[in-house]
């Protein structure tokens, strides 16, 4: 491990926050707030915005950033190759220190659970508290050995899928009110959505994965066919959307909702016939707008996928909220 000299303190918690890799926590954020929406319960006192800014705290800074921290502190030969930058490889935390790192977000993420559960109580905060602790859990075997679901894209995926799209869903639907028959299928939906991006985003790591033995799908059927299997996900999301919000009688958002279809459709083909430059006309924008929120990448069909990240999340979350918002106007009508 490379030696540094003594780092004053404020580096030092610059530090331990990027060991928490903040630019992760904002992602539990539209799904927490499609919760909310769905439930259509949420009053606009200081109260309710406290227990939103909680499990907030909770599913982001605590619960992603613990899941962060754990991946780097198992993954420290990985990223020595994929990310020498990184606090621990490049010796400005020690081990012993990201160690502390993730044990401090795992005790406070729980601590925050055990509150909302009893100041929620019932079946409601039974919910948030459950679905807590199976994020922490899956983060912790994600990463650690024997499991270490990380290893392979069958299972990695669906962890990041569950932890981040579906119980992040159902605790913020279960926040304010009773989980609404709906809200179950739009957190399904945001977790198959999670795992068509991760399945991506492992462009990244393709050279480390496969000097590892990780069996991420880019190292397993190569790049166009890993931008093949997930657009085949996202497209089936957007279209079981559309469905559905045609059965719950919401004609307009169901429009809304098959115009991103298409227009992700037609960026899909650009990236198809070209895995390494293609929507290149979103590269300057990308780059100077967004590249600072979601990072660059020295593989060429990262920073592809990068691009279409920020036309796809824009899509999928204008649409996610305007549908469960309809669902919320839908119960709100019975108080």
């Amino acid at each position: 491990m490379p030696t540094i000299a003594k780092l004053r303190l404020i580096d030092k918690v610059r530090a331990h926050l990027e060991l928490l890799d903040p630019v992760t926590w904002i992602s539990v954020f539209p799904c927490l707030a499609g919760g909310v929406m769905a439930s259509g319960a949420m009053r606009g006192t200081v109260h309710d915005y406290l227990l939103l800014l909680a499990i907030f705290l909770m599913f982001g800074p605590l619960g992603t950033g613990f899941s962060q921290s754990v991946n780097d502190c198992f993954d420290l030969e990985l990223d020595r190759v994929n990310e020498p930058s990184r606090p621990i490889p490049s010796g400005r935390l020690s081990e012993k220190e990201g160690l502390w790192n993730s044990i401090t977000a795992l005790l406070l993420a729980i601590g925050l659970g055990v509150f909302l559960w009893l100041h929620i109580g019932g079946v409601r905060g039974l919910v948030i508290l459950s679905s807590i602790l199976a994020a922490l859990f899956v983060a912790y075997i994600y990463s650690a050995p024997p499991l270490k679901l990380k290893k392979n894209i069958l299972t990695s995926a669906p962890a990041v899928g569950f932890s981040y799209g579906f119980v992040s869903f159902l605790s913020a639907n279960a926040l304010f009110g009773d989980i609404r028959p709906e809200a179950l299928w739009l957190a399904s939906l945001n977790f198959f959505m999670a795992v068509a991006l991760i399945i991506l985003n492992d462009f990244k790591s393709a050279e480390g994965d496969k000097e590892g033995g990780l069996k991420s799908l880019t190292v397993m059927i190569g790049a166009r066919k890993t931008f093949f299997v997930s657009f085949m996900i996202i497209d089936s999301v957007f279209a079981v959307l559309a469905w559905l919000s045609f059965t719950w009688g919401f004609i307009i958002p169901a429009f809304f909702v098959l115009l991103g279809l298409v227009l992700n459709m037609v960026l899909q083909v650009q990236l198809l016939r070209d895995p390494k430059g293609g929507i290149s006309f979103m590269k300057g924008a990308v780059e100077d707008g967004f590249g600072n929120a979601i990072g660059k990448s020295d593989v060429q069909e990262h920073n592809t996928f990068l691009r279409f990240q920020v036309a796809n999340n824009i899509l999928f979350l204008v649409n996610n909220l305007l549908v469960a918002w309809m669902v919320g106007t839908k119960y709100m009508q019975k108080f």
